[in-house]
């Protein structure tokens, strides 16, 4: 993905360089894309020196940080938030750092909110993730009224719609998220009966291998009696050599990273416009987790999308 307010995609370098080879003056080639042409140039080198892959985009992260805070100073600064449970208001101070500076390194270790801490040991408790993706995948239904055609109470009114409410039925969005990389997959079923669920199963994890996961080991589920006793459900679990597990009992947060995502899918796709019916709804779903898996910028993630977890080592996102 482009850094925001780059001038050119990875595919308008291509358009550059091949205006150019074409025999045009650079300078024109310039002005008609809406770039300088040191900018021009600089394309045009890239690409001479290392040929297509010099057009992909680089990290902006410097070779080398002479003034960073040093790895001692921040175990340091960690110790006392960690032991004292001191702000950066406070850490700064007595380590003679500036608030911010102090306030970068625990957000780089995860340790700027209290909340995620256990207060006795210091320890995080409230941030997780898996080491790598498809060590964990979560696995939930939402459940959505159908719409009727013509459109629901959003479209005609609370009045109006409630005569169109009756008999419509429900949508069940199942939906599978990577714990590590938070990549998610969702298909709209009428049921969430077993052999739904294992059908499901199966095909979130022909989308998962073809992002660049190849294997499943756990799935973690509710205690829904598809997912307890369901042949079908075990069956699939054994073919992808996963295994099942469940959350406690009346403790949804132990699923938490599925549940966000469904106040995520509810809030950018099932509620985001009126639709005028159903079918409208369920074909915007697959543009939604295009641009969330894309696009959408992931807080837990560095700002970052799903999709480069995936393609990037362990933490080079904090």
């Amino acid at each position: 993905m482009s850094h925001r307010n780059a001038r050119l995609t990875v595919h308008g370098r291509r358009l550059l360089v091949d205006r150019v080879r074409s025999g045009r003056p650079v300078a024109h080639v310039a002005a008609e894309m809406g770039i300088s042409r040191p900018t021009a140039h600089k394309w045009l080198r890239r690409w001479h020196c290392e040929g297509e892959s010099g057009l992909i985009d680089r990290s902006s992260r410097p070779h080398r940080t002479p003034h960073r805070t040093t790895a001692a100073t921040e175990a340091r600064i960690c110790r006392l938030r960690q032991d004292r449970k001191l702000g950066p208001a406070r850490i700064g101070p007595i380590l003679g750092l500036p608030t911010s500076t102090v306030h970068r390194v625990l957000t780089r270790h995860r340790l700027n909110r209290l909340s995620w801490l256990d207060r006795p040991t210091g320890t995080v408790i409230r941030r997780y993730e898996r080491d790598h993706p498809g060590e964990l995948i979560h696995v939930d239904v939402k459940k959505l009224g159908r719409i009727p055609d013509g459109g629901g109470h959003k479209v005609l009114g609370r009045q109006a719609g409630r005569a169109t409410r009756n008999n419509v039925g429900f949508d069940y969005v199942h939906s599978a998220v990577d714990d590590h990389s938070r990549l998610a997959y969702s298909e709209i079923h009428p049921d969430e009966k077993v052999a739904t669920c294992a059908g499901f199963l199966t095909r979130a994890a022909a989308f998962f291998h073809d992002q660049g996961i190849p294997r499943i080991e756990r799935v973690l589920t509710d205690n829904a009696w598809a997912y307890r006793k369901g042949l079908a459900w075990k069956n699939a679990l054994a073919d992808l050599g996963a295994t099942g597990k469940l959350t406690r009992p009346y403790r949804p947060q132990t699923n938490g990273k599925v549940e966000r995502f469904n106040r995520t899918l509810a809030d950018e796709w099932a509620y985001l416009r009126p639709y005028t019916s159903n079918t409208e709804r369920t074909a915007a779903l697959a543009d939604f987790l295009h641009t969330y898996n894309h696009h959408r910028s992931h807080t837990a993630l560095g700002g970052h999308p799903p999709i480069t977890r995936v393609n990037n080592p362990a933490g080079q996102y904090t």
